[in-house]
């Protein structure tokens, strides 16, 4: 059973899960990188099962946002609890991601329990709205310390619209 989210203590992504300089041949790659992370931490039980669902997700419809932001996300039965991984592109690369505006440089992979159908919704929304605001993604950015940046995701996730 998915542990509920207690948004008091949102550790949803830890130093382990954010990779910096990520150098990736495409999104997949970024994905999966992002995946071994998770599942390093525990926070996944079936790395390949995982990665299925999150790839068939992608293929669905692009996860590109504005402003350089890719967002890799799928419910599974894989997924212990929310989790997020971090990856912060390698200085002068980028990945495509679909979105419009051009690739990403920083990459959030999401993992939510397949029973958690709100949860997974509230968190992608909630990340969107901290994400669309230039100064929280430049943060991101120049953070440069897994610490940092695993603290501004989750600070950004404490605060859910019940």
């Amino acid at each position: 059973m998915a542990e509920p989210l207690d948004r008091y203590d949102a550790d949803l992504t830890t130093p382990q899960m954010v990779i910096l300089e990520l150098e990736a041949e495409d999104k997949f790659d970024a994905a999966a990188q992002l995946a071994q992370r998770m599942y390093d931490a525990g926070r996944i039980s079936d790395l390949e099962g995982f990665l299925g669902h999150v790839n068939a997700r992608e293929h669905q419809l692009a996860t590109g946002l504005p402003g350089g932001i890719g967002l890799p996300h799928a419910r599974s039965e894989f997924v212990a609890r929310t989790s997020i991984a971090v990856g912060i592109t390698k200085y002068g690369k980028a990945l495509d991601f679909g979105a419009a505006d051009g690739p990403a440089t920083v990459v959030l992979l999401i993992g939510t329990p397949a029973s958690s159908f709100s949860e997974h919704l509230e968190v992608l929304a909630t990340l969107a709205r901290s994400l669309s605001k230039e100064s929280f993604r430049e943060s991101l950015r120049r953070a440069y310390d897994p610490e940092v940046i695993s603290e501004l995701i989750n600070s950004s996730l404490v605060f859910f619209d019940h």
